[in-house]
């Protein structure tokens, strides 16, 4: 299940921004006294009481306007509500209602989704304003007082947000969801028509032609997926139209949602910065990841052109070293059935437990083939290790001192589970926990 999106909306300079890095412990969005200074959605997450979310800042709503950039953060913001799943709708305490904030409240009612009326610069909620009555007139819930700046409120706030999630215990949905990732023009859309027979998506030389994430469930051998084409994320220094942000934002999204990324390289190009920077998206995400190197059938071949290849991609990825990689041609339909093999096995790894007891006689015995480190006579001492989560595999590992614990060890070990169990296809991820001393 992918993690609940928050969107923060509201007109120019109501505190936005800074409620959002108070919300994410970041300083990712720009705080600056003046309308308009965060022009593009900003999306990080965070979590509250062990519950993760997504966060989405935006640029202030004007809802009419003849201002380009006014218009298009309106946009951007109609997006970001499209998205959520709960929507914080921001105005200014000190400034009173407005006709904007009227507006605005006006899109939100009719998006239908969950909305949080925060009534910012509130600096005592035992001494509210006399505007700030006004906001009931809004008609979209009862408005809390809240000072982002003081952090007044804003824990009961958080307790509301997390409260309006969709549940989570809904019935489990056995459908793999698979994004087909990658710079612009290398194919994505193309591998998406092939796979499932149609031209579901538009396909076109020019590269950016897919702005927005597009959904296509669809079966094969038997099984439910649903492939997410992706519009092709481009260099922050290539982003001039906020359109073009907008399709950053829904990449990255798509990411959240997935099971399961397929990283499309283009074959002439060889692997890019861009690659890295969108390959490691994925990666931190701990989505289940599998290389794509598209074009095939353009690149000159020799006797170990493959070969040397993989190598080139190994050494230029070398985080993804569980990824396998295939080289394709979707133009010539050339080994698109190894694809949903492969995509479907990192799904089924990515979801893969190991038994308690096989993974302590697993690393009881890597302990004996290679002693852990030591520092200054002290030795790190493994005293059990568990499994405690999936998508991505999570372990768990109880230990007398984290200081002991080396990254080349930490490597052993991950090699080691990974030839006993597989993983192939999917990150798994470590948690060290030292054991309290009278517990040694």
């Amino acid at each position: 299940m992918s993690k609940p999106i928050v969107a923060v909306v509201g007109r120019p300079n109501v505190g936005k921004s800074t409620f959002f890095n108070l919300l994410t412990g970041t300083k990712k969005a720009i705080v600056e006294d003046t309308p308009g200074v965060t022009r593009d959605r900003i999306y990080a997450e965070t979590d509250w009481n062990g519950r993760e979310f997504a966060v989405i800042d935006t640029g202030g709503i004007e809802a009419r306007t003849d201002d380009i950039i006014l218009s298009q953060m309106r946009e951007q913001a109609e997006v970001a509500m499209d998205m959520a799943d709960v929507i914080v709708f921001m105005v200014d305490g000190k400034e009173g209602l407005t006709a904007a904030d009227e507006e605005v409240a006006g899109m939100l009612r009719r998006t239908g989704k969950k909305i949080i009326l925060l009534v910012n610069k509130v600096d005592k909620a035992n001494q509210l304003p006399d505007t700030f009555y006004d906001f009931y007139n809004l008609g979209i819930g009862e408005p809390i007082p809240i000072s982002s700046a003081n952090r007044t409120n804003v824990g009961d706030v958080l307790d509301d947000i997390v409260a309006s999630f969709p549940d989570g215990s809904t019935e489990k949905d056995e459908t793999i969801g698979i994004a087909v990732i990658g710079r612009p023009n290398v194919g994505k859309s193309s591998l998406v028509n092939a796979l499932i027979g149609k031209n579901r998506v538009i396909v076109s030389p020019i590269a950016g032609t897919t702005r927005d994430s597009v959904d296509t469930p669809f079966r094969w051998e038997g099984r439910e997926y649903t492939l997410i084409d992706t519009a092709g994320i481009r260099r922050k220094s290539k982003i001039y139209a906020d359109v073009e942000k907008f399709s950053v934002l829904r990449a990255v999204a798509a990411i959240e949602r997935a099971d399961v990324c397929i990283v499309m390289i283009d074959g002439t190009a060889g692997v890019t910065e861009q690659d890295k920077r969108i390959a490691g998206l994925a990666h931190e995400a701990g989505k289940g990841v599998v290389i794509c190197v598209n074009k095939w059938d353009l690149v000159e071949k020799e006797t170990n052109t493959m070969k040397t290849y993989t190598q080139v991609v190994r050494s230029e990825l070398p985080f993804l070293g569980y990824a396998p990689v295939l080289f394709i041609s979707v133009l010539n339909k050339t080994r698109l059935r190894d694809v949903m093999v492969y995509a479907e096995a990192a799904a089924e790894n990515s979801a893969l437990r190991v038994p308690t007891g096989q993974l302590n006689s697993l690393i009881a015995d890597a302990m004996m083939m290679q002693q852990p480190p030591a520092d200054k006579g002290r030795r790190l001492k493994i005293y059990y290790a568990s499994q405690i989560g999936v998508k991505p595999p999570l372990f768990s590992f109880q230990i007398n001192d984290r200081k002991l614990i080396h990254f080349s060890y930490n490597r052993y070990l991950e090699n080691r589970i990974r030839e006993a169990f597989g993983f192939d296809g999917t990150p798994i991820k470590f948690v060290f926990r030292e054991k309290r001393k009278r517990e040694q």
